[in-house]
């Protein structure tokens, strides 16, 4: 259940990555390209941080890339048009996929259950859940919906980042584990976390010698061992956000949440693989 859900939700809360209308919104912002109105729009409810917070919390980006866009972002825009322009933009987004489709029901019932979920979610050492646990929520059930669909995702986040951190999987370890778990492809970690061959390389030696990958970069038995308890660990703890629900309501929040998400998915903005995970190729 913890999977499924966030497999519809991470669909909805997405639209703030790859849609047009929020990447074209920071970009209007004063943003200078899209890596900088990622971080700047991501770290804003933690207030105008530095590179070490944003690394610290976000886990795994390199920590060149990190440092080009923060601090420098709040000398364009501060964190306040950060906040108002994604979520402008995201709830665009959506109103543009939810556009005809008959979906008026669910979208209510998926707005109130996740605001229901993501209002009672435990806060403790979840630091991105709880700065966005702190803004201002929505009005209208479309902003309801992604404003509680952004702060699932980040509890989620926060709970997996926690994991690795017991299982001993540096940031950047864990993208080339996901890799050999075939969750998602190097090219694409090429691309969205800036992997040269060297550090590629060096990370799955590190890896190696642990006993976790093959010289080759495919998971051990002890890798994979550790992998399937990461993510298991992590869709236990994740249930904990869901707590004030009950068993038909979860089954109701799930129903209503999946046609929301195949709207979000059929508009195409969204790529096939992604960073997270997340891979459209098995059906919603």
């Amino acid at each position: 259940m913890a999977r499924a859900l966030w497999r519809r939700l991470e669909a909805i809360h997405a639209v703030t990555y790859f849609s047009p209308e929020p990447v074209s919104a920071l970009a209007a912002a004063g943003y200078r390209g899209y890596w900088m109105g990622y971080f700047a729009q991501r770290a804003a409810p933690l207030g105008a941080v530095g590179p070490e917070l944003v690394s610290a919390t976000f886990y795994n980006f390199s920590p060149w890339r990190v440092a080009k866009a923060v601090p420098d972002a709040w000398t364009y825009a501060p964190p306040d048009v950060a906040l108002e322009t994604r979520a402008a933009g995201s709830t665009a987004a959506l109103r543009r996929a939810f556009d005809g489709a008959d979906i008026e029901s669910e979208l209510a019932t998926a707005a109130e259950l996740a605001g229901r979920a993501a209002r009672s979610a435990p806060l403790d050492g979840r630091p991105l859940f709880a700065a966005n646990a702190a803004l201002r929520w929505p009005e209208d059930p479309l902003g309801t919906l992604w404003h509680a669909a952004t702060l699932l995702r980040e509890h989620r986040g926060d709970g997996h980042v926690a994991t690795l951190i017991a299982a001993g999987v540096a940031g950047r370890e864990a993208h080339v584990l996901q890799v050999a778990s075939g969750a998602t492809t190097r090219d694409v970690m090429t691309v969205a976390r800036d992997y040269d061959d060297a550090e590629w390389r060096k990370v799955t030696e590190g890896l190696a010698e642990r006993g976790l990958l093959t010289r080759d970069g495919k998971l051990t038995a002890e890798g994979r061992a550790l992998k399937d308890d990461v993510e298991e660990r992590t869709d236990r703890i994740a249930l904990g956000a869901f707590a004030t629900l009950g068993d038909g309501e979860l089954d109701e929040f799930l129903a209503a949440l999946t046609p929301l998400a195949r709207a979000v998915v059929a508009t195409g903005d969204l790529p096939d693989v992604m960073p997270m995970g997340l891979n459209l190729d098995e059906k919603l």
